[in-house]
């Protein structure tokens, strides 16, 4: 097992968690929340943590199926125990363990909650919450696939594996890499198209953005307590596009 190529893959996964808390810090920042300063800790905590895994790349970069699979494993429980930070820190949601189950259920896009009462939680925490539904919708893993060549070799073909549910897995083009990146393009382009459509609709910017990404990643977050039977209320009915 070649633990430091582990620690390197892992070190990454803390460094594109930190990238994604930007997002949600701008949303505080924008609505002037103070639960925004524990996005700015968390962040810290994780570029921190992965610079320091990240510094220095490993000399042997074998990278076969069984470190894909650690890799796969370990990547999904990392950013979730970093990702619940921000809800327990904030006090938004007391209990780790509900913190926890809360991104869970967001970065698996399984949908389930704790929570009674979501309007209750600031808007950087919707925010998150929603965006955790995008993220996980199509994997962290396999943005980074797309756009960090961590090691040579067959070691991409090993991750898609790993994350992959079936029992095969293909490719659209010969290179696993430029299949991640087609795939992502094709995310990017219907999360947009939602966009446009709900913005077009008469919903206000910051529900549109946090339903996109909830139905998107095919999760079903949304940001009111009777979700979207509350469109009655935005500025005009909503299209039928939606």
């Amino acid at each position: 097992m070649n633990i430091a190529i582990i620690r390197y893959f892992l070190g990454w996964i803390l460094n594109v968690e930190a990238v994604l808390m930007v997002l949600p810090l701008i949303t505080a920042l924008i609505y002037q929340e103070q639960s925004g300063i524990y996005f700015l800790i968390t962040l810290a905590i994780c570029g921190g943590l992965g610079f320091l895994s990240t510094f220095r790349k490993p000399k042997k970069t074998v990278f076969y199926a069984k470190e894909g699979f650690v890799c796969v494993a370990l990547s999904w429980i990392v950013l979730s125990i970093f990702g619940a930070l921000p809800f327990y820190l904030s006090r938004e949601i007391p209990r780790f363990e509900d913190a926890l189950f809360e991104v869970i259920s967001g970065f698996t896009t399984t949908g389930s909650s704790i929570l009674t009462n979501v309007e209750a939680l600031s808007r950087c925490m919707l925010f998150w919450r929603s965006f955790t539904h995008w993220v996980g919708g199509m994997g962290v893993i396999v943005f980074m696939l797309a756009v960090l060549p961590l090691a040579g070799g067959g070691y991409n073909m090993h991750i898609m594996r790993a994350e992959s549910p079936g029992p095969s897995v293909g490719k659209l083009v010969p290179k696993v890499r430029q299949t991640a990146k087609i795939l992502y393009l094709l995310y990017f382009g219907i999360t947009l198209v939602q966009i446009l459509c709900l913005l077009l609709s008469g919903m206000p910017l910051f529900h549109t953005l946090c339903l996109s990404f909830g139905t998107a990643g095919t999760g079903g977050f949304g940001i009111l307590n009777d979700s979207i039977a509350s469109t009655p209320t935005f500025n005009s009915p909503l299209s039928p596009c939606l």
